[in-house]
């Protein structure tokens, strides 16, 4: 029996080249080597702690399933679902909470830095976030979690609640361990300076962009003064950045495709670097539309993977209920 895997990703909108090289095609890579029970979620109760539309958020939603089918993930090898489908995932999060101590929750980097940026809507759901995330996380028996340096924190309370309960109540829950993942940190093109984001369009280099998007956005990329190109984060952080994007997707060190750009201005490499992204999706985008175009197939999709991650959830709650003395 293959270990149980999990991870997933909120339905915020359209995801970009940071959202791929940090998530996306190492869910891929995880899938195709064969070594563990995947189950990929989009995980849309997680997206009701930031402001949203709602008439957006069923677009979100199969915008994102759409991106897991074009990148490659396969519902016949992983189990593709919807986390509010699954009503074991609310369910454990209250039994949780009640074994969660308030310091815990209150040294949460994440949340404190999110009440920062979203001032006007600092709801009990952000602060609660890494409960429901714990909860995702054991109702598979999840042996690894693929996460980066800023989901550690949240990953260890789920360690530390599955011990909490272990001791309690008897032995319930696999103890999850990182699968610490290599992940490009992808900057903005127009700030370098900080990460890549959809809240700011015009530095992303968005997955399903039009190859003239691409050239647009990659000829107005910040460089920085002077014209040799080298790989130097500190001193070139808008240069730096391109070269590690090329990098990433051509499997070369940052150093090596500066050493390849040696001698040419920096909009050889705009334009090289641009054309490699455009050709590096174009499948991606061929499939997404195609993918996009039958939405009933997606939903069906949804349903039949959150139906059988329903049926692994309810037998893990029926245990946890019985620990807990619930089971009449």
């Amino acid at each position: 029996m293959k270990p149980a895997l999990f991870s997933g990703i909120q339905p915020t909108g359209r995801l970009h080249i940071g959202n791929y090289l940090g998530a996306l095609k190492n869910f891929v890579d995880l899938q195709d080597s064969g070594k563990y029970d995947c189950y990929f979620f989009v995980v849309d109760l997680h997206s009701l702690t930031e402001p949203f539309d709602p008439k957006e958020k069923p677009g979100h939603i199969l915008g994102l399933a759409s991106d897991f089918l074009a990148v490659g993930l396969d519902p016949k090898r992983s189990t593709i679902a919807l986390q509010s489908q699954v009503p074991a995932h609310s369910e454990l999060t209250w039994i949780l909470n009640t074994i969660t101590p308030m310091g815990e929750m209150e040294r949460m980097t994440q949340f404190k830095d999110k009440s920062v940026r979203q001032q006007e809507n600092v709801n009990v759901g952000l602060f609660d976030y890494p409960v429901l995330m714990a909860a995702d996380i054991l109702l598979y028996n999840t042996a690894v979690v693929p996460v980066g340096d800023d989901q550690l924190q949240h990953l260890e309370l789920a360690r530390t609640l599955a011990r909490k309960f272990n001791a309690r109540f008897g032995e319930t829950f696999v103890e999850p361990k990182a699968l610490l993942t290599k992940t490009s940190r992808v900057m903005s093109l127009k700030d370098p300076t900080k990460k890549m984001s959809k809240s700011q369009p015009e530095g992303c280099l968005f997955l399903d962009d039009t190859a003239e998007e691409i050239r647009a956005k990659v000829a107005r990329a910040v460089t920085d003064s002077g014209s040799e190109i080298v790989y130097d984060p500190v001193k070139k952080p808008g240069l730096s950045n391109l070269l590690e994007i090329y990098a990433a997707l051509s499997g070369a060190e940052p150093q090596a495709v500066a050493k390849k750009f040696t001698g040419e201005q920096y909009s050889a490499l705009k334009q090289q670097l641009a054309e490699l992204v455009a050709a590096h999706f174009a499948e991606f985008r061929t499939r997404k539309k195609a993918l996009l175009a039958k939405p009933s197939s997606l939903i069906k999709t949804l349903n039949d993977g959150s139906a059988r991650a329903t049926k692994i959830a309810e037998k893990k709650m029926m245990e946890v209920k019985e620990r807990i003395g619930l089971a009449l």
